[in-house]
């Protein structure tokens, strides 16, 4: 190997770690965000953050829309988010929220079980029925969202062995 395919080599390996290390959300929304306290705290006193800019994650529960306002809502399951910005798939979850626009939400793009990170400004509660309870969701009107596509890892994957082996 010639010393100009290392050099090729090294820069291409240096891009596709930086690309597995960037964020999903642009720097300029990030930069807005406000908001540095817990899902609980959010979940438990809404109105207390009210306008502040928040960056939640989750996984899309349904989509719907309303012609009368003409109003599109995401309901998600609230993840954490790891260092990347993109929730941890797993089956620990704060509860759940809102994101709430006047754009449309295609339910054909932000299907069931979809993750997503979003950062937007916390516009208070809204109480509805889960089951036989009361809930008040968190609702969040988006400054940016971030779609992950499925399949995508959550977490680094690290092999032993040759052909066979295990993962942590």
């Amino acid at each position: 190997m010639t010393l100009k395919h290392a050099g090729y080599i090294l820069c291409f390996s240096f891009m596709m770690l930086a690309m597995g290390c960037a964020t999903g959300i642009s720097q300029q929304s990030l930069s807005k965000v406000t908001y540095k306290g817990t899902f609980s705290a959010l979940q438990k006193t809404p109105n207390a953050y009210k306008s502040e800019v928040i960056m939640l994650g989750g996984k899309i529960i349904e989509a719907k829309t309303s012609p009368s306002p003409p109003l599109s809502e995401l309901f998600v399951l609230q993840l954490a988010l790891n260092a990347s910005g993109r929730p941890d798939n797993s089956d620990q979850s704060g509860g759940r929220f809102i994101v709430q626009s006047k754009q449309l939400f295609d339910p054909a793009i932000y299907q069931k079980d979809m993750l997503l990170t979003v950062v937007g400004t916390l516009k208070g509660s809204k109480v509805l029925p889960i089951g036989g309870f009361k809930y008040a969701y968190p609702l969040v009107e988006p400054i940016e969202i971030k779609l992950w596509p499925k399949g995508m890892q959550t977490r680094p994957m690290i092999h032993f062995g040759i052909g066979v082996g295990t993962s942590f």
